[in-house]
């Protein structure tokens, strides 16, 4: 089997901990967005959001339909857009710092150096994506990536999604290696053609399928696929 010449990757369970969403990210949106629908709906990417959430929810207050999403873990591109504008003042400020498992790093940069392309495709928007990776304690990663995918190229579950993916990416389907936790989105980037590699933390508490090769961190990863090991 050739090595991937692309990687794409999940971010939540796979280059970061679960733990760092729901108990750090999620509960300072869920603070911040009261302020940010009161004073900024007139902010072009606020009001595009606010429009979004009207035509998915009519009637409903757009406040109380963020939060119930929220509660619903729902993969929303309204909510998740709000969320990001709200995750970017906190690391403006200094509030958030992005999180990556400490083997994530070495393996992207060893991978970035000898020409594997690397691109990010998760649920949560490209904007809170480059957030994540552009404020760590490794300082900016986003120079390592080719791309940030979000829900607007299709659902995580969606055959289709990864096929566009390719597409966008501009790479053969069959030299892809897609990185995720859940075994329903390797599922569907297999059927597309891809590689796949289910990614099992021991901290996020995943369990391991039976379809798809699993190891439990990225230079595993690379000792499978034939990448260079940092």
């Amino acid at each position: 089997m050739a090595p991937p010449i692309l990687v794409l990757t999940d971010i939540e369970g796979t280059t970061t901990p679960i733990a760092f969403v729901h108990r750090t990210l999620f509960p300072y949106a869920r603070k911040a967005l009261p302020g940010l629908l009161r004073d900024r709906v007139h902010e072009p990417d606020v009001a595009v959001a606010v429009a979004e959430i009207g035509r998915l929810a009519p009637g409903q207050d757009p406040l109380a339909q963020c939060l119930a999403w929220m509660d619903q873990d729902a993969k929303i591109t309204p909510l998740k857009t709000l969320q990001g504008i709200a995750w970017a003042d906190g690391y403006a400020d200094g509030s958030l710092q992005g999180e990556i498992y400490p083997d994530v790093v070495p393996a992207m940069r060893a991978w970035h150096a000898t020409g594997v392309r690397l691109a990010v495709y998760s649920s949560g928007s490209e904007a809170a994506q480059r957030l994540i990776f552009g404020h760590t304690p490794d300082g900016d990663l986003r120079p390592l990536m080719s791309a940030f995918l979000d829900t607007r190229i299709g659902g995580k579950r969606e055959t289709a999604s990864y096929a566009t993916a390719a597409a966008t990416l501009q790479a053969p389907v069959d030299r892809m290696l897609f990185l995720s936790d859940v075994e329903a989105e390797l599922d569907a980037a297999a059927g597309a053609g891809l590689l796949t590699c289910q990614l099992v933390r021991a901290g996020d508490g995943t369990v391991a399928g039976t379809r798809h090769p699993v190891e439990s961190d990225f230079a595993g990863v690379a000792r499978r696929f034939g990448l260079p090991v940092a």
